[in-house]
């Protein structure tokens, strides 16, 4: 036994934020730094151990599961270079985007564009594709310049556009199946100003003019609550200032009280009294109000998700965005689900990451969710349904049914992405089943 072994058995079970993966190792190691990662990485692939690497929970999937060799990211972070002539910062793969923004903002700087929450690792956020909202800009893999890769011999590529360009091309939304990420490079720019209006809306209009709306805002998404005709849109667009945070009095009202404290609530309402879902959807519908405010980015793009849940999402061609979501209206209500959690609708632009949800055309992403410990299959598998029927691409980090046969036909460079992997692991160190599903043997 390796003293790898020995440790990973002291350390128990590792489970996922939603907890509905759990993880028991024969190893686990939580490296310092990118020598001693690719130590261990090297002794596991010799001991004829799986090796996958693990961030902080936020992937619904198997993604990272293993009963070889996991590696944990708490001691693999920081900041290691800001070089402020290119525009570009560099960390360690561990990192949260919490500490990466806030870092950044202390100096001044700022991602262009970033997801809702803060609590993933940068590189658990890349390599699952998380995306959030934007007209122009991308997923925070579209905002990747280069990245530190350590490979299944134990070697350490350093990718970019001009360097193992073809490595750089698939690792930015690489799934764990390449190798581990040690440190990342992303672009930045100096922080900005982001005005956001947040208001509700009623469903007709915000489909019949989804288009619109996208095209006249930097970032839009909505959410809409099944069982109701009522959503709720944010738009954020840059701001010239001043600066106008909301005030702490009504922003804990509406980010603690109403979207975590009292929501939570109803949900659990909600799963002990299925029927009284739709009156309790109506009414959480009305509970936020109209506000607008104006921040730094991560304040705005951001916000805290304390209410556990399960999600699937799927990107659609974004011309297919409304009749998707009117076919899952109709859906719901003729099935009779009991649905508590709203259903959100983001967009992003094209990108040319081979296996992004957003590769080569422009997407809206639809995203169904239910309280953790709520019956769920009925639901997502319908949902489902109506996604493949558009195209749909499942967000690599939330739950899906689709395997590689389906998934070479909805991505055109998938060959591609096939090839680098046959070259960097024929092996299959960094091998499950969830990539045996995805991507085939």
């Amino acid at each position: 036994m390796t003293a790898t072994t020995r440790t990973a058995r002291a350390s128990g079970a590792w489970r996922n934020w939603a907890g509905n993966v759990t993880v028991r190792p024969a190893g686990t190691v939580a490296p310092a730094t990118t020598e001693e990662l690719a130590e261990a990485v090297a002794r596991a692939a010799a001991d004829g151990l799986k090796v996958k690497a693990v961030g902080t929970g936020h992937s619904f999937t198997t993604a990272a599961a293993t009963d070889g060799l996991l590696i944990r990211p708490e001691r693999l972070t920081g900041v290691r270079a800001v070089d402020r002539d290119a525009g570009t910062v560099t960390v360690a793969a561990g990192t949260t985007l919490r500490r990466l923004n806030e870092t950044l903002s202390a100096r001044g700087l700022s991602l262009t564009n970033m997801g809702d929450i803060m609590e993933q690792t940068v590189s658990g956020a890349v390599s699952t594709g998380t995306h959030g909202t934007g007209r122009d800009s991308g997923a925070i893999a579209a905002q990747l310049r280069g990245l530190e890769l350590v490979t299944a011999d134990g070697s350490v590529l350093t990718c970019s556009a001009v360097e193992n360009p073809d490595v750089f091309a698939a690792a930015r939304v690489g799934l764990g199946a390449l190798g581990v990420i040690t440190a990342l490079t992303f672009a930045v720019e100096p922080e900005f100003l982001l005005r956001a209006r947040e208001e509700p809306m009623p469903f007709g209009r915000v489909t019949s003019e989804f288009e619109q709306l996208v095209a006249e805002n930097e970032h839009f998404e909505f959410y809409w609550f099944p069982h109701t005709d009522s959503c709720t849109t944010k738009r954020n667009n840059r701001s010239a200032g001043p600066a106008a945070p909301a005030g702490r009095v009504s922003a804990w009202v509406e980010d603690e009280l109403l979207s975590n404290g009292l929501f939570g609530a109803v949900c659990a309402l909600g799963r002990a009294v299925p029927a009284a879902v739709p009156g309790i959807a109506r009414l959480s519908s009305r509970a936020l109000s109209a506000r607008t405010y104006t921040d730094v980015p991560h304040r705005v793009f951001t916000s805290p998700r304390r209410v556990r849940f399960l999600e699937m999402e799927y990107a659609l061609p974004r011309a297919a965005a409304t009749a998707a979501l009117r076919e899952l209206r109709a859906m719901i209500e003729r099935k009779g689900l009991r649905i508590g959690f709203p259903v959100e609708v983001r967009t992003a632009p094209a990108d040319d990451i081979p296996l992004s949800t957003a590769s080569g055309r422009d997407t809206a992403y639809i995203a169904v969710h239910m309280y953790r410990g709520t019956p769920h299959r009925a639901y997502f598998t319908a949902a489902e349904q109506i996604m493949l029927a558009h195209g749909g691409r499942p967000h690599w980090g939330k739950l899906h049914s689709r395997d590689a046969e389906y998934l070479a036909g909805v991505y055109p460079r998938f060959g591609e992405f096939a090839a680098v992997r046959d070259r960097l692991d024929p092996h299959r160190v960094f091998g499950n089943d969830y990539l045996r599903r995805v991507l085939g043997e």
